[in-house]
């Protein structure tokens, strides 16, 4: 690839880019079979797990950092500092050390060992927020207050960087497209949990470019209604979503009604797709397939929808997950009957999918 017009340094640094960027995206597209309410289903979702660092927040931090080169927010030797809850921290921690960058990373003291021993594993400067100190708000605020006080720190500002959305909105989003395309599909609705709402926003933006008609839900814990209630109330087990507060790049005007999954309903999904299927993903996978039967029963139960499996099961293993989980009046995973799931490669150059059918 030719890169001509570049100085050294940013010769090295494109080249960089670009080698990461193959490690990124074109993740497969599950089709999860099963049954529910005495029907048979099928469930749509990106195995994100498959990206460098186990999760989506790659591609955001990959948009990120690219864009912050090309218009020079970020420069050689900057120290890129974030608040997170662990994914995207983990995400820029491993990407911005690649890229030659000391990373520091604020993080609420709540969130799994597993996060902050792969934090500090890859590099990172970890620095942990209590409650007291005022969660996710102080440690957005933290890196505020460094990058006021030095001039070579670049914050990728996750939250309210609408370089987020348009990480999804230029790959996510037209591989989900792709992929149900391959299987003469086309998306009636996407739903997915809400942490800075980056996924959320991109992926919906290019469904509906595609099909205008298509449903956008958001989803949050049941335990902590923040998106309905536009403030945060309560507590929760699905890290990763519902933070303290409304991220400035979700647009709810802009979208579908907020779904709910209780999360320890998404406990037991997560579990069961992992000890029935063999799919080791988070507690938040579980709660978007949970709210995406919920959707799809709306609509009809030949509807397709698509969500996205975010992460893994290893950062969480110190947790609930890990744990028996009480089942409780209302619970929509002891119902399910999952059947199996189908691997839809992103290239679709083949008209059958490669099965993993029980």
């Amino acid at each position: 690839m030719a890169f001509s017009g570049l100085t050294e340094i940013e010769f090295c640094e494109q080249r960089k880019l670009n080698s990461l960027a193959h490690m990124i995206g074109r993740t497969p597209l599950l089709a999860v079979h099963l049954t529910w309410k005495g029907k048979r289903r099928v469930i749509f979702a990106k195995a994100e797990h498959y990206n460098l660092t186990g999760s989506i927040k790659d591609r955001m931090a990959l948009n990120i950092l690219r864009c912050a080169y090309a218009s020079g927010a970020l420069k050689p030797g900057d120290t890129i500092a974030e608040a997170t809850s662990g994914n995207a921290g983990i995400a820029i921690a491993a990407l911005g050390r690649a890229l030659g960058h000391p990373v520091r990373i604020y993080m609420p003291d709540w969130m799994s060992e597993e996060r902050k021993s792969l934090l500090r594993s890859l590099g990172a400067d970890l620095h942990l927020v209590s409650r007291e100190e005022g969660g996710f708000l102080g440690a957005i605020a933290a890196t505020e207050a460094l990058a006021a006080a030095r001039e070579d720190v670049f914050l990728p500002c996750q939250f309210a960087n609408q370089e987020n959305c348009n990480a999804h909105a230029a790959s996510t989003g037209p591989e989900i497209l792709s992929q149900l395309a391959s299987q003469n599909l086309t998306p009636d609705a996407f739903i997915a949990g809400v942490g800075t709402g980056g996924t959320i926003m991109g992926v919906g933006r290019a469904l509906r470019e595609a099909a205008p008609a298509v449903k956008v839900h958001p989803l949050e814990p049941l335990e902590s209604p923040t998106l309905s209630t536009g403030y945060k109330i309560g507590s929760h087990r699905i890290q990763g979503v519902s933070d303290d507060f409304i991220p400035a790049i979700v647009k709810l005007d802009e979208i579908d009604d907020v779904v709910s999954a209780s999360d320890g309903d998404a406990i037991l999904m997560a579990q069961t797709l992992a000890s029935e299927l063999g799919l080791a993903v988070g507690i938040s996978s579980g709660a978007n397939l949970i709210g995406a039967l919920a959707v799809q029963d709306q609509l009809g139960s030949e509807a397709t929808v698509a969500t996205i499996f975010c992460d893994d099961n290893k950062k969480y293993l110190s947790t609930d997950l890990a744990r028996t989980e009480p089942v409780k009046p209302g619970y929509v995973t002891p119902d399910v009957k999952l059947i199996g799931f189908e691997s839809i490669p992103y290239y679709a150059a083949e008209p059958a999918a490669a099965s993993m059918m029980a």
